[in-house]
């Protein structure tokens, strides 16, 4: 029975890409908001003579580092994760769209409206910050950052079980691929757009526009709820399916000793703690390492999305028809860790960055085309939303510690001339590659042993 439900959920094709055009771009308004002040740092580092906020690289990596303070600390991953698979998608989706809107207001108020000059002694002693002078204005930053953390890593979780559940057993890494492209879509816009909008605007332009964003993307949200409802409605399954189908406390315990599942989460953990964190640092270092005009400098990392954009959905589908997983996440590990050894090198020509990020791209598309696929592989449906829940956070607790850590470190590496040292920093992104390798390896082993189908085509599942 189960089945037969499946199949007539997803039978209309037009219905099935409909419903992941509209998630996806859900989640791309999500990512525009999440690096658009990436790209800004180096504005915002300017004093305020300059046109700038004055702020230091320790006080942007607390802001960076804030988009997963309340998911770790407070265990609100756990919370949604429960609330998706108790409540549905239509309630924890809309409730994810209003918390991201929430905390982007925050921020866009923050930079627009709050002075830049009051500070107050932070003592932080987990993340190396003692007594520092931190600007009131970056609090307030923070807080809304990390308010919109909690809705956004919801409304990933809950795009990843909608998908699951409108393409299970059809195309769903390329589905995955499809929505992973549009998410890209959102940070290469974020990462290029940013900077010369603030240049001919404000500094906090880029934010009202990604508060737009957000609240078009719950619109858009709003809209599958219908068409969700109106599925639902006609394709109600037996109360007998029903009971077996729903989510229990106890399923928790299934999901956790599984040993296939703990080096998925660790690899996605490593892989997006190198990548992202590296993602926020790096307009600057194009600026201060390859000598990259600052009005420019966010292209080169928006190299990397744009990429993805192409070859994510190209890989998904592949991944659909020749399987092969747990192996390309391997390959897309190397690559990445490869790309950020050659970071830590003395050379400064900039078209060595151009063609690391290129690089880059490819390993960006590899691994997530294979990696959020690969958990249904492992996770039975109805523990998929605690199960996405807990590998996005222990993947926050990564995007949360590694842009504060790797913030400190660039600030103790700042000469007086404001000449920056990235040596350091590249060699710390490096060692996060070289253990994400380790556990793709793992995973491969484990595959072998435990038939998890990480290695099986769709045709064959």
């Amino acid at each position: 029975m189960k089945e037969i439900i499946i199949k007539k959920l997803n039978e209309s094709s037009a219905a099935r890409w409909t419903v992941l055009m509209i998630v996806a771009f859900t989640m791309m308004t999500g990512y525009i908001v999440a690096k658009e002040m990436s790209p800004l740092q180096y504005l915002l580092e300017l004093p305020a003579s300059e046109g700038g906020m004055g702020w230091t690289s320790g006080e942007f990596g607390l802001f960076a580092g804030s988009r997963g303070f309340f998911n770790v600390f407070f265990l609100m991953l756990f919370v949604g994760g429960i609330i998706l698979d108790k409540t549905g998608v239509r309630f924890a989706g809309t409730l994810s769209c209003v918390l991201m809107l929430i905390g982007t207001a925050i921020d866009y108020y923050a930079i627009a409206f709050a002075s830049p000059e009051p500070t107050s002694a932070v003592n932080m002693p987990l993340f190396g910050i003692e007594g520092t002078a931190i600007k009131h204005q970056v609090l307030l930053a923070a807080l809304g950052f990390a308010i919109f953390g909690i809705g956004y890593e919801l409304c990933g979780i809950t795009v990843s079980k909608v998908i699951v559940k409108w393409f299970s057993g059809r195309e769903m890494a390329l589905a995955m691929g499809i929505q992973v492209a549009l998410a890209r879509l959102g940070t290469a816009l974020a990462l290029a757009g940013s900077p010369a909008i603030a240049r001919h605007f404000s500094l906090s332009t880029p934010i009202l526009l990604g508060l737009l964003s957000v609240g078009v993307g719950l619109i858009a949200y709003l809209f599958y709820c219908v068409m969700d409802t109106r599925f639902d409605k006609e394709n109600v399954a037996t109360s007998d399916d029903a009971e077996d189908e729903k989510f229990h406390f106890s399923d928790m315990l299934v999901t956790v000793k599984n040993s296939g599942f703990w080096l998925i989460t660790l690899l996605c953990m490593l892989y997006y703690s190198a990548l992202y964190p590296f993602l926020d640092f790096a307009t600057k270092l194009m600026i201060a390492k390859y000598g990259v005009n600052p009005d420019l400098a966010g292209t080169i990392p928006a190299i990397l999305p744009f990429t993805s954009i192409v070859l994510t959905p190209l890989f998904g589908a592949m991944y659909d028809r020749v399987g092969r997983g747990a192996t390309i996440m391997i390959v897309g590990t190397v690559m990445l860790t490869v790309v950020l050894m050659v970071f830590t090198l003395p050379a400064h020509a900039s078209w060595i960055a151009v063609v690391m990020m290129l690089v880059l791209g490819v390993a960006f598309s590899l691994l997530p085309s294979v990696l959020w696929p690969a958990v249904p592989k492992i996770v039975p449906m109805k523990q998929l939303g605690t199960a996405y829940s807990i590998i996005y956070y222990i993947q926050n607790i990564g995007l949360m510690l590694i842009p504060i850590v790797i913030g400190g470190v660039l600030q103790r590496n700042t000469a007086a001339d404001g000449s920056v040292d990235y040596t350091t920093a590249m060699w710390i992104f490096t060692g996060i590659g070289i253990a994400a390798i380790i556990i793709a390896l793992l995973l491969r082993r484990a595959d072998s042993k435990h038939q998890y189908g990480l290695e099986t085509p769709k045709s064959l599942t």
